[in-house]
């Protein structure tokens, strides 16, 4: 288990390009859908966790799955497995960069991989807002799905960070709170 973990976690690393929220997808892909070692309620717990807790959130993320499915060892194959590719990465292309950055291919390049890290935020921001508001993926957008608690904390929250420039984590944090309490006396 700890050896799958460890290569679905590189998989992860090696191909979420654009920072964490681009690794995502791509985490609820190796462990909900192809290892299913989780359900997707599950895994939206875990990002939700990882999103409030400090730190990168790729690298929360694999530390909380990691935990969830085989404790301290599994964090710590987890976190390693999403951050050896990056370093290896990162310590070749900045030899390369250092060496070949007055050329303007380089910044052609970089240029050209903006709009796929672009694609894959938005692809994991609509996956949590789906399952936030439908408590699924495209397939169960129904009006017997719909979460109208929080359809309307998402859309007041919106609206006091665009409006009135609160702070986002005031936002989670009174998100957390009136949820509880409507759920809780509703």
């Amino acid at each position: 288990m700890l050896l799958k973990l460890f290569f679905s976690f590189i998989q992860v690393g090696l191909f979420s390009v654009g920072g964490g929220y681009a690794a995502i997808p791509l985490i609820q892909d190796q462990i909900v859908n192809t290892l299913q070692l989780m359900t997707l309620a599950e895994f939206t717990d875990l990002i939700t966790i990882a999103e409030m807790t400090p730190g990168p959130i790729s690298i929360n993320s694999a530390t909380f799955v990691g935990t969830r499915i085989a404790g301290i060892p599994g964090a710590i194959i987890c976190t390693l497995g999403c951050i050896l590719p990056a370093f290896i990465i990162c310590l070749t292309l900045a030899f390369f960069y250092y060496k070949y950055r007055q050329f303007s291919g380089v910044q052609k390049v970089l240029a050209a991989l903006r709009p796929a890290v672009v694609a894959l935020i938005a692809s994991a921001g609509m996956a949590i807002l789906l399952l936030a508001l439908f408590n699924g993926g495209l397939s169960d957008i129904s009006s017997s799905n719909f979460r109208g608690i929080e359809c309307l904390l998402f859309v007041t929250g919106l609206y006091c960070l665009r409006r009135f420039k609160v702070n986002a984590i005031a936002i989670i944090f009174g998100s957390g709170v009136i949820g509880t309490l409507l759920y809780t006396f509703i």
